[in-house]
């Protein structure tokens, strides 16, 4: 899944003061990092999140994406959302088997499983960005929201309180590093390919979409 937002709040994210003593929704790892910034973190579940914030129980939350977070009526609640968070930039899906019963499995149903499997990621993949594209411009036309960009400040922040996070993380959980360790040695490669080899989007989106400046006068 592409990144996540840092969230729904009732007033913009300007610096990362604005975080201290924030109630603030979120869950996993995330609350770690944001507690760390100063926020009050309460991992509420899903459904509990708008009608919290309803309520003046929460100053501010993330949940996931421009669909789910209109399906659960965040429009209703907060009309200014936060886009770009390192707390979630990327999210990866499984769909597991008990290993035993997989294997003693003939090799034609291992293969329709493990064809299924990449059918269904690659499904989820390219429908979601037509789903979170329309969602996206239908919060700003349809329900009034007001999307802004989390600073570059605040997420450099982030990432310097992320490595506490993870070093203290790491203490005395051998799993966790060789885990952390792997993720970062595969994303030194791929992230450097990722950023040489594709084109800036936004150069071209501006070149196409973007508002057009009329010719000079000569």
């Amino acid at each position: 899944m592409p990144t996540q937002p840092l969230g729904w709040f009732k007033k913009p994210i300007t610096k990362t003061a604005d975080f201290k003593g924030l109630k603030y929704r979120t869950n996993g790892l995330a609350i770690d990092l944001f507690t760390s910034m100063g926020a009050a973190v309460n991992a509420l579940p899903g459904g509990e999140i708008v009608p919290a914030m309803d309520r003046g129980l929460l100053d501010g939350a993330e949940f996931n994406n421009a669909t789910s977070d209109r399906i659960l009526g965040f429009p209703d609640v907060s009309k200014i959302c936060m886009l770009q968070s390192f707390h979630q930039s990327s999210e990866q899906f499984e769909i597991t088997f008990n290993k035993t019963k997989f294997n003693a499995l003939p090799a034609k149903l291992k293969a329709i499983i493990e064809n299924a499997v990449e059918a269904a990621s690659a499904d989820m993949s390219w429908k979601a960005v037509d789903r979170y594209s329309t969602d996206y411009r239908e919060l700003q036309t349809k329900n009034g929201v007001k999307f802004y960009k989390t600073p570059d400040t605040f997420l450099q922040d982030q990432l310097n309180v992320w490595d506490e996070v993870v070093a203290k993380k790491g203490e005395g959980n051998p799993l966790f590093k060789e885990v952390e360790a792997s993720m970062r040695t595969f994303a030194e490669r791929a992230v450097k390919w990722d950023m040489d080899t594709n084109n800036p989007r936004r150069m071209a989106y501006n070149h196409y979409f973007g508002k057009k400046q009329p010719p000079k006068k000569g």
